[in-house]
C-alpha cells in the first residue's frame, strides 16, 4: 500500500517525483539543520489516485489524521484550539516549478472563535483579524473559485472609507468589519457559509490544490514547457509562522546570485509586517536586503548565513522564500532559482572557478534555447530613442510591439500575427496566457522577485517590472507619465537588461554572442564599450568556455544544411564541420527555371542534351564555390528532389492565359510555346505532388537529370584538386523507397564520375548515400545499406510519410487543438517523435549497420538542431546532425551536453 504523508524529516531533495519540488526542498533544509517550521507533505502518488477516480483516496485522509497530530504534538498546540491555536498554511508543489498552480491559502484553522485564541497568543487583536481577512480571502479566491477581485474591491473601499492609503493603517475594528463582509461575499457567491471547522478547511484546501493541476493556466504552461500531465502535485502542509506581527516580523524572497545577470551578491525583497505572498504578488514595493540588515541586523546576518549554506549545498544559484516572526528567521522554501539565458552561462563558469563544479557540470546547467536566447539581437545603443521610463531589469532582450492591458487581448492580437507588450499594474497568474502570447511583459509594481519577473525570466520573455512612473489604467487601457500618454495598440519597446522603456520603435543589432560566434573572442571583446561592458565580456567568455568544452568533449559532430556559398561561409564560422544537406533544387529556381521548362518539354534527344548543356556549367559553378568554402570538409550534395510542379507555371493561370490567346486568335511563338507547356503541364498534374514524381523517381523517369548533376559534381571536385583544394563532395540520392532504385542511380553515378576521373587525371572519391525518409527505407535498412555508403535521416518527410500528415497544412489547421486535447504535446516536426519516427530511425541503424558496419550515419532534417531531438541522435549512435546555420552552435553544445550525460560513451 502507498504511503501518501511524509513528514518533512523523513524526506530529502531526491524525491522531486514523489515529494514535489517544494516539499523535497523542505524536507532536505530541514535535514540539513536549517530553521524550517514542521510540517508534511502529501504525495504526487495521492493526486495521481484522485485524478484517477475522482475522489480522495480513503487512506489520505487517515495519514493526514496522523501526520496532523503528530505536528500538534511538536509543537504543544491544536489546529483550530479556541485557546492557542496550531494555524497552518496549504501549498502546491509540483516536481517542476508551475507558475499556473494553485495560490497558497494561509492561516487555515481560523475561525469565529480561533480568531480570539491568536488574539491571546499574539497579543496583538488587529493581527489576529487581518490574518482571518486573509484567509477567508484566499480561501474564497482559491478553493471557493470566487473572484478575487470582489475581495480587493471591498478592501480598497474600506480604506478609501476611513482614509488611509495602506491596509496596514486599518485598525482591528476595521479588519473585523471587513471580515463580516468577505464572509458575506462567500455566502452570496458560493451559495455557503465559510467553513468554520479546521479541518474542513483543511480537507477543501488539499482538493482544491489537486484540482488546480488540470487548470487552463496550467495546462497550458506544463503545454508550452514540455512538461508531461500526468505527473501530478504534492501539497504541503506547513505550520504558520507570522510576517505580520509588527515591525520586527516580515516576510522576503532572495536569491543568492543575480538571477538577471548572475552577480555573485545579495539579491532579494524584504517587506516588513507582511505575511506569505505579499512580495511575489508586487502589490507593495519592497525594501532590499540592505535595508533588512539595517532593520534587524541579527537576522540579516542569520539569512546570510543559511544562503551560503544553501548554496554550497546545492551548489548553485538557490531562489529562497523566508519569514522573520519577533525576530526569529524561518525558512519557507528554497530551490535552485530559475535564471536569465546570460546569467545560466556566468553562474556555470562563476561556479567552475570557484571549485564547486566540474566543467561538465557546467555544460549541463546551460541549454541549447538559452544559447539562441542569447543570439538574438539587441537594441541599438547608438540609434535614436525616446525614453519614457525607467523600471528594474527583470528578464533581458529587446522587445517591441503594441501595449495590450490585458491578457484575453494579448492572446487575441497575438494570434492575429501581432507583437504585443503585456502591461500590468501587476500580474498574477490568470495572466499566464497573456505573458506566453507577448513578446514582452511591463508592470509598474514588484520586484526581481515579483510574479511578473520570476514567470517571465523562467520562459526566457523579455520583462521590466517596478516602474514606478508608469500609471498604468487597465480601464483605460493606457499610460500615463507626467503629460504623456499612450494607449492600448500604441508601439513600445522595453529593454529587459537595462529596465528603460521606449515610445516607438527601437532599431536593433546584433548581439555581443553572434559577434563572438563569427569574428572570435578577440575581436567581440575588442568591439564593447559602454557601462556594461565588463559584464558583457564575462557573459561572452562564458559562452566561449562552455562551447569550447563541448566541442572537445562531444561525439557527434555538426553539419550544416546550406545550399550557397555564402550560407556555408556562415556555417563554418559558427563551427560546422560539413555541410549535412545542400539541396539542388533551390539552384534551379529564378532565372534558371526556364532552363528546367526546356528540359522537361524536350521531345527530341538535340532538345534534351541542349537543355542539358546549357545547365551544366552553371551548376559545376555553383558546386567549385561550395567546395571551395568548406575545403577540407565533407560536403553532402543532394540530387534534386523538389515535386515536379514547383518548376512549372500553375495550371489555371496558364490555361486561362492560353484561352484567351485562342478566344483572341494569336499566333506567334511564345502562343504556340505556351501551348506546349500546357500540354506537358496538364500531363504532369499530380493530385498530391508531394507523393508523386520527385526524388529519385524524377531522376529515373527525366534521363540526364541526375546524370547532369552528378557530372556537375565531379567535375567541380576535379577542378578543386586542380586549384589545390582538398574536396570532400558526397552525393545524396532522396526519397529512395528501394534498394533497386539507389542501384539505377549508383550504376548510372559510378560510371559518370570514373568517366570525369579519366578525362580531367584526377582520382576521385564521391561517396553514394541514400537519404531516409520514406518508412520503407528504414524498414529496409539492410538491403538500403548494400547499395549505400551513408545514410541521411530527412527527419522532415520521414515524419510526414509516418504521421500521415502534411507539414505545411496540418499546423496551422488543428496541431493547436491536437495539443489542447492532449494528441501531441509538442509538434513531431519540432521535435522527434521517439516511439514512432525516432523507433524507425533506430530500426535502420541497427540494421544499416549490421550490414555494412562502416555505414556513416547523419541527420539532416531541421531535428538535427532541435535541443532534445541532438540528445535523441547521440543515444542512437549517429555520426553527426545537420542543421540550419543558426541553429549550428545550439547544437554543437546540446552534442556536448548529450556526451556529457551519457558519460561521453559511444553508443554504437
Amino acid at each position: 500500500m502507498a504511503t501518501y504523508v511524509y513528514d518533512f524529516s523523513e524526506g530529502n531533495k531526491d524525491l522531486k517525483d514523489l515529494l514535489g519540488g517544494k516539499g523535497a526542498n523542505l524536507a532536505e533544509m530541514t535535514r540539513i539543520g536549517l530553521p524550517v517550521p514542521p510540517g508534511f507533505t502529501i504525495t504526487t502518488e495521492a493526486c495521481r489516485a484522485y485524478m484517477a477516480s475522482g475522489h480522495l483516496p480513503p487512506e489520505l485522509r487517515v495519514e493526514v489524521t496522523m501526520a496532523l497530530r503528530r505536528l500538534e504534538d511538536s509543537l504543544g498546540r491544536g489546529l483550530g484550539d479556541f485557546h492557542d491555536p496550531l494555524l497552518v498554511s496549504v501549498r502546491s508543489g509540483a516536481k517542476f516549478s508551475m507558475p499556473g498552480m494553485m495560490d497558497t491559502v494561509l492561516n487555515i484553522g481560523l475561525n469565529d472563535a480561533s480568531v480570539q485564541g491568536l488574539t491571546k497568543f499574539s497579543g496583538d487583536e488587529r493581527f489576529a483579524w487581518d490574518s482571518y481577512r486573509r484567509l477567508i480571502q484566499m480561501f474564497g479566491k482559491t478553493v471557493l473559485d470566487i473572484d478575487g477581485d470582489l475581495f480587493s474591491h471591498a478592501l480598497d473601499d474600506m480604506k478609501k472609507a476611513r482614509g488611509v492609503a495602506a491596509d496596514t493603517e486599518l485598525s482591528a475594528g476595521d479588519l473585523h468589519e471587513l471580515v463580516d463582509q468577505f464572509k458575506e461575499i462567500v455566502r452570496e457567491q458560493s451559495g455557503r457559509e465559510f467553513p468554520q471547522h479546521p479541518r474542513e478547511q483543511l480537507d477543501l484546501a488539499i482538493t482544491a490544490v489537486f484540482n488546480s493541476w488540470n487548470t487552463d493556466r496550467a495546462r497550458l504552461y506544463r503545454r508550452r514547457e514540455r512538461i508531461p500531465h500526468d505527473l501530478g502535485t504534492a501539497v504541503n502542509v506547513v505550520s504558520m509562522v507570522f510576517g505580520n506581527l509588527g515591525a520586527d516580523s516580515g516576510t522576503g524572497v532572495c536569491f543568492t546570485r543575480d538571477p538577471a545577470t548572475g552577480k555573485s551578491g545579495v539579491y532579494g525583497d524584504y517587506l516588513p509586517n507582511a505575511q506569505g505572498e505579499d512580495v511575489v504578488a508586487g502589490i507593495r514595493n519592497t525594501l532590499s536586503l540592505a535595508d533588512l540588515e539595517r532593520l534587524d541586523p541579527t537576522s540579516y546576518a542569520e539569512l546570510r548565513a543559511a544562503m551560503r549554506t544553501l548554496e554550497t549545498h546545492y551548489r548553485d544559484l538557490c531562489d529562497i522564500e523566508f519569514t522573520i516572526e519577533r525576530g526569529k528567521l524561518w525558512m519557507l522554501q528554497t530551490r535552485v532559482g530559475k535564471r536569465t539565458a546570460g546569467a545560466a552561462f556566468r553562474i556555470a563558469t562563476q561556479l567552475v572557478d570557484e571549485h564547486l563544479i566540474t566543467m561538465d557540470e557546467a555544460l549541463q546547467r546551460v541549454s541549447g534555447a538559452q544559447l539562441s536566447n542569447l543570439m538574438f539581437p539587441q537594441f541599438d545603443s547608438e540609434a535614436e530613442r525616446d525614453l519614457l521610463a525607467t523600471g528594474m531589469a527583470a528578464s533581458p532582450g529587446a522587445a517591441v510591439g503594441q501595449a495590450v492591458f490585458d491578457s484575453a487581448t494579448a492572446q487575441e492580437w497575438a494570434a492575429q500575427g501581432k507583437d504585443v507588450i503585456l502591461v500590468r499594474r501587476e500580474t498574477n497568474p490568470d495572466d499566464l496566457g497573456g505573458m506566453i502570447a507577448a513578446v514582452g511583459v511591463l508592470t509598474s509594481r514588484g520586484g526581481k522577485t515579483s510574479h511578473a519577473a520570476v514567470v517571465a525570466r523562467g520562459m526566457g520573455t523579455t520583462c521590466v517590472v517596478g516602474a514606478e512612473k508608469l500609471d498604468v489604467d487597465v480601464v483605460a487601457r493606457r499610460i500615463r507619465v507626467g503629460k504623456r500618454v499612450v494607449a492600448e495598440g500604441d508601439t513600445i519597446a522595453i529593454d529587459g537588461s537595462t529596465g528603460e522603456i521606449f515610445v516607438g520603435a527601437v532599431p536593433v543589432v546584433p548581439s555581443p554572442v553572434v559577434q563572438y560566434l563569427e569574428e572570435g573572442l578577440d575581436v567581440a571583446l575588442g568591439a564593447l564599450h559602454g557601462d556594461d561592458a565588463d559584464q558583457t565580456a564575462e557573459l561572452v567568455r562564458a559562452v566561449d568556455r562552455i562551447l569550447t568544452h563541448a566541442d572537445v568533449v562531444r561525439r557527434l559532430r555538426v553539419h550544416a544544411n546550406a545550399d550557397t556559398a555564402d550560407d556555408a561561409h556562415r556555417a563554418r564560422l559558427w563551427g560546422a564541420q560539413g555541410i549535412g544537406l545542400c539541396r539542388t533544387e533551390h539552384m534551379f529556381l529564378g532565372e534558371r527555371r526556364v532552363l528546367i521548362e526546356r528540359l522537361i518539354l524536350a521531345t527530341t534527344d538535340d532538345e534534351r542534351t541542349a537543355a542539358l548543356d546549357a545547365l551544366l556549367p552553371l551548376q559545376r559553378a555553383d558546386f567549385v564555390d561550395l567546395l571551395e568554402q568548406m575545403d577540407g570538409l565533407p560536403t553532402t550534395i543532394r540530387l534534386i528532389d523538389p515535386p515536379l510542379h514547383e518548376f512549372l507555371p500553375d495550371l489555371t493561370a496558364l490555361s486561362v492565359k492560353v484561352a484567351l490567346a485562342d478566344e483572341r486568335g494569336e499566333t506567334g511563338e511564345d502562343v504556340e510555346r505556351d501551348r506546349l507547356l500546357l500540354a506537358a503541364v496538364q500531363r504532369m498534374h499530380e493530385a498530391n505532388p508531394m507523393l508523386g514524381l520527385r526524388g529519385v523517381r524524377l531522376g529515373i523517369v527525366i534521363p540526364g537529370l541526375f546524370a547532369l548533376q552528378i557530372r556537375a559534381v565531379a567535375e567541380a571536385a576535379a577542378q578543386r584538386l586542380a586549384d589545390g583544394g582538398r574536396p570532400h563532395a558526397e552525393i545524396m540520392v532522396p526519397l529512395a523507397a528501394s534498394v533497386m532504385e539507389l542501384h539505377l542511380v549508383r550504376d548510372e553515378a559510378e560510371q559518370i564520375i570514373a568517366d570525369v576521373a579519366r578525362e580531367q587525371g584526377v582520382e576521385l572519391h564521391i561517396p553514394i548515400g541514400a537519404m531516409i525518409e520514406l518508412p520503407r527505407a528504414a524498414l529496409t535498412a539492410d538491403r538500403m545499406a548494400g547499395a549505400a555508403e551513408f545514410f541521411s535521416f530527412g527527419t522532415n518527410d520521414l515524419t510526414q510519410t509516418t504521421w500521415g500528415f502534411s507539414r505545411d497544412d496540418v499546423e496551422g489547421a488543428f496541431f493547436a487543438e491536437y495539443t489542447e486535447k492532449g494528441v501531441i504535446s509538442v509538434s513531431p516536426f519540432e521535435t522527434i517523435d521517439r516511439r514512432g519516427v525516432g523507433r524507425l530511425v533506430r530500426i535502420a541503424v541497427e540494421e544499416g549497420r549490421a550490414a555494412r558496419p562502416e555505414l556513416t550515419l547523419g541527420v539532416c532534417g531541421e531535428h538535427g538542431g532541435d535541443p532534445e531531438s541532438v540528445h535523441f541522435f547521440h543515444e542512437v549512435g549517429l555520426d553527426y546532425v545537420s542543421c540550419s546555420p543558426f541553429r549550428v552552435p545550439v547544437a554543437r553544445l546540446e552534442a556536448g551536453r548529450a556526451a556529457v550525460s551519457t558519460g561521453g560513451s559511444d553508443t554504437r
